[in-house]
């Protein structure tokens, strides 16, 4: 986490006296970086001293601070203490992490995630022969056999997704923290859809290591039907492309959504009752289907969830805050860094309609 400062003494007043070993050194604070530059302070805060902002929440309870519901604060109630005003940016950073985790479906893609401290990172890999996925038995005092794990040949590509958040004084301090809220969350619906669109590219076009995925198209062996149309043979087609992985997620396009959605075996009463209920589809093949605005027209990207993508991130959302007192400016930089990279190839396919 990054917070930025104009004041020099605003972050004495986080840390109570009984915070140990925080405090200002030549080094920096606690041994994170200070760097003074033209009067304006930037703290770099590490995990250590970043645990103090866990109280965030009390911390707002104890200045009165309410940022949800009809009694929401003014956002000028943040900066009525120089004690308040260093919440401010962690509140920035929590409501925009808030945006990014409504609607979020990329857990619902991704095998893991990899937390970095650094902007270069290799992913690594395992190709199994068909003699290793026998599994034959192993005599007594023979060699048990080996299953090679290898580092990737080239780096995760990580892209920096953010905004700079500029309002005037007037247009920001007397507003209520409720609404100022949204158009925080609304920021971090922003960031999760480009990583989304990230995410669809790597399960596609592979990360750099030679690794697309394979592409089938309707009307062309082993896939039955016509071009640019999509019955559930074709499902059932696809679906047995993907052993000895799963399909056990499907993201689609819009209008290839609506193409399932009026298959007959999609119709039965209890698939409707389920998609009334809960607002997903119920799926014949047992694969969770989701519509995906980053897909091309047409597309749709079957997937063993538990084996085809890891995403890479570079610490958490950050900000940065300063002001322009000689124009009255509040201004917020919200960063996040992440990437993906492809697990296993053969557990993510791609269906042509």
């Amino acid at each position: 986490m990054v917070c930025l400062f104009t004041d020099k003494l605003i972050w004495a007043k986080l840390f109570p006296q009984k915070t140990p070993a925080v405090h200002l050194a030549a080094r920096g604070i606690g041994g994170h970086q200070v760097v003074q530059q033209t009067g304006i302070f930037v703290i770099r805060i590490g995990n250590a001293v970043k645990q103090l902002f866990a109280t965030h929440g009390r911390g707002q309870r104890r200045f009165g601070i309410r940022a949800k519901g009809a009694g929401s604060s003014p956002v000028e109630k943040f900066f009525r203490t120089m004690d308040s005003a260093v919440l401010f940016p962690e509140y920035i950073a929590r409501t925009v992490r808030q945006g990014m985790e409504e609607n979020d479906i990329l857990p619902a893609i991704t095998a893991t995630t990899t937390v970095i401290d650094a902007m270069d990172y290799r992913s690594i890999y395992s190709i199994p022969t068909d003699a290793d996925k026998e599994l034959k038995d192993v005599m007594e005092g023979a060699s048990i056999p080996e299953t090679a794990v290898k580092t990737k040949e080239h780096l995760v590509q990580l892209s920096k997704r953010g905004r700079m958040l500029v309002a005037s004084y007037e247009a920001i301090r007397f507003q209520k923290l409720d609404l100022f809220g949204v158009m925080l969350r609304q920021i971090g619906a922003h960031i999760q859809k480009q990583q989304l669109a990230d995410a669809v590219d790597v399960l596609i076009s592979g990360d750099g290591n030679e690794n697309a995925a394979t592409q089938y198209t309707i009307g062309t062996s082993p896939i039955s039907g016509t071009k640019g149309t999509l019955a559930y043979d074709q499902l059932v087609e696809f679906w047995g492309q993907f052993d000895p992985y799963t399909m056990n997620t499907m993201l689609v396009a819009p209008d290839v959504m609506l193409k399932i959605l009026n298959c007959s075996e999609f119709k039965n009463p209890m698939a409707g009752l389920n998609f009334q209920g809960t607002g997903e589809p119920g799926n014949p093949l047992g694969a969770k289907l989701i519509r995906c605005s980053a897909m091309k027209a047409g597309t749709a990207i079957g997937l063993d969830k538990g084996y085809a993508l890891e995403m890479v991130t570079a610490g958490d959302v950050s900000v940065e805050y300063d002001r322009l007192i000689d124009r009255q400016l509040e201004r917020a930089a919200i960063t996040s860094i992440s990437g993906f990279a492809k697990l296993y190839t053969e557990a993510s396919k791609v269906l042509k309609v």
